[in-house]
């Protein structure tokens, strides 16, 4: 049964849902098991599914590649107990993307940095890589994610960034509009996994809530946070700014799940 938002399918006590269920390419898709005591496993087209309890469920979270071609996924979820294995089999239909294309004519020093600032960059890459090799470890969150800050969108995932009328790079991120020194609040609970200034992306908190599930939050002016505290959703991270490659104040809000920043929408509109 397709629901536009929901896919439900079920066999005996076991149920499947999917969320949304017509995604787009660079969504997060939200499976959830119930009806089952045992740790499911599954694949939605090649790519596998871990499973992770939350509450009497099981939910497993895997993001679509911005290149995903328009077509069907296939989706196998298998479940096991005493009596033997269910297997739940169906389909999940992937709608082509609508992302926009945006003509940016910006000046030389966002286009070229120096050899001290590509250091730094470097320096940058494997803090990220540092903080976000994490396991499947277990969910930190109850609630649904919220927002960051209740602002215009400004810039929403996927724009195609074209600078001085060449194609440079895709926006995977969601641009929030704010005054320097607005309030910035975690979407969920987590513990922070980076704190730190960066060349490209100013003063970056990332925070990880399981499962391989990290939310960015780029550009800050002050930090109220540090590495290895947990935070609660709607905890204050910091305040708005324009530290890093950025020509005025704004939130960049980014989510990465297992490896792929995928769009921060629909990870907010997800439901359980």
């Amino acid at each position: 049964m397709v629901l536009g938002a929901l896919l439900t399918l079920s066999l005996a006590a076991v149920e499947v849902q999917v969320q949304p269920g017509v995604p787009r390419p660079g969504d997060v898709v939200l499976v959830i098991v119930t009806g089952t005591a045992s740790s499911p496993s599954g694949r939605l087209g090649p790519a596998e599914l871990t499973f992770l309890p939350l509450g009497d469920r099981w939910l497993a979270m895997t993001g679509l590649s911005v290149d995903e071609k328009p077509g069907t996924l296939p989706l196998e979820v298998v479940t096991a107990d005493a009596a033997g294995k269910d297997r739940v089999e169906g389909a999940v239909e992937v709608r082509p993307p609508d992302f926009r294309k945006r003509q940016l004519t910006v000046s030389k020093k966002f286009t070229s940095i120096s050899k001290k600032d590509k250091q730094r960059s470097v320096e940058d890459q494997k803090a990220f890589a540092d903080a976000l090799d994490r396991d499947y470890e277990p969910w930190t969150f109850q609630a649904v994610f919220e927002w960051p800050r209740l602002a215009d969108v400004t810039a929403p995932f996927g724009d195609l960034r074209m600078f001085n009328g060449k194609k440079k790079s895709q926006h995977f991120g969601m641009d929030l509009d704010g005054s320097t020194g607005d309030p910035i609040y975690a979407a969920n609970d987590g513990e922070v996994v980076m704190a730190r200034d960066c060349f490209a992306s100013g003063n970056t908190v990332l925070v990880h809530h399981g499962g391989r599930l990290f939310t960015s939050y780029f550009h800050l002016s002050a930090f109220d946070v540090k590495q290895g505290d947990r935070v609660k959703r709607g905890q204050k991270l910091g305040n708005v700014g324009k530290t890093g490659r950025v020509t005025g104040p704004h939130l960049h809000f980014g989510v990465k799940l297992d490896g792929k920043w995928v769009d921060p929408a629909s990870l907010l509109r997800l439901r359980w």
